[in-house]
């Protein structure tokens, strides 16, 4: 974990601040577009925030967080609670949404969801590559960094407040892709899934802020075998892999517990996971927060 100083606590749209978090032992780690850290929040709550400001910027880090109405406590302590200057710890910055080369690139954004879109908008227009941004939100006032984006882009920004003009045309959009056109997509369910059904798989970029329900078969126990440490745990069908490695005294880390994060990875020795996460598991690796097994028994690296 890095040891941050919260340098300010700024209003950005209806039920949305900015947090800007300062180093406080000298330059933070770098990140690139699409990345994102965990917060560790006084409260007790770890949550993860995507990096929205500059990475150019190695002195601090910027994040926006919008005030959930079914809050579980992170975002509500973040709103009513906690002020500058405040010493918050955040972890190194992952990236689970990187910006990949390409000749040209279609954001999609709604909501909230224009924070991770951010940083690969001002990257594309830098490096003057060919860049649009579709910003959807219910209304101006609840959308956050509409006047950063429109000076970053300027007529490349469609923004649409959907309570007056409507959901995006996402057909439209996808009937006027360029050959090698990008497509990152970050925003409610809704928009995702609208995305996928007319954009196609292999150029479309999407990341989600929470798991799209699935079936799964019944939950089974297995056993998993720590080959450094050389024991072997049992995992009730009752009970995530991550909570009994962690009762065992395994120092996993984690935050999200919904296989969105990436926080709790481990490497996978021998056996088959069932991979339940929203990330796409790299082969021998898996998130115990929500995947299990498909063999009797797993061998992990712990």
């Amino acid at each position: 974990m890095q040891r941050t100083l919260l340098e300010r606590v700024e209003p950005l749209a209806r039920d949305v601040v900015s947090l800007v978090l300062r180093g406080a032992e000298g330059p933070l780690a770098p990140w690139e577009p699409g990345a994102h850290v965990d917060l560790r929040l006084p409260n007790w709550l770890t949550r993860q925030y995507s990096l929205c400001g500059d990475p150019a910027d190695r002195d601090t880090y910027r994040v926006a967080v919008r005030h959930e109405r079914l809050s579980r406590g992170g975002s509500e302590y973040v709103h009513r609670f906690l002020r500058a200057g405040r010493p918050l710890e955040v972890s190194l910055p992952r990236n689970n949404f990187p910006l990949l080369p390409a000749p040209e690139y279609l954001f999609l954004a709604g909501g909230i969801g224009i924070t991770p879109l951010l940083p690969m908008l001002r990257a594309a227009v830098g490096a003057g590559t060919p860049c649009s941004l579709v910003y959807a939100g219910g209304s101006a006032a609840s959308m956050p960094f509409l006047e950063e984006v429109r000076s970053l882009a300027g007529d490349r920004v469609d923004i649409l407040a959907t309570g007056e003009r409507g959901r995006p045309d996402l057909a439209r959009h996808a009937a006027a892709l360029g050959p090698d056109t990008l497509v990152y997509c970050c925003g409610p369910a809704p928009m995702l899934r609208a995305a996928e059904a007319v954009f196609p798989a292999g150029r479309l970029h999407v990341e989600r802020f929470r798991p799209e329900a699935r079936g799964f078969a019944p939950d089974a126990p297995f056993e998993v075998e720590c080959a450094r440490s050389g024991g072997t745990l049992r995992v009730p069908a009752d009970e995530s892999l991550l909570d009994v490695l962690r009762h065992a005294g395994h120092a996993v880390p984690s935050s999200c517990r919904e296989g969105v994060c990436g926080s709790c990875e481990i490497t996978v020795l021998d056996g088959e996971p069932e991979h339940r996460d929203e990330l796409g598991a790299p082969a021998g690796r898996m998130y115990p927060c929500v995947s299990r097994a498909l063999s009797p028994r797993l061998v992990v690296d712990l």
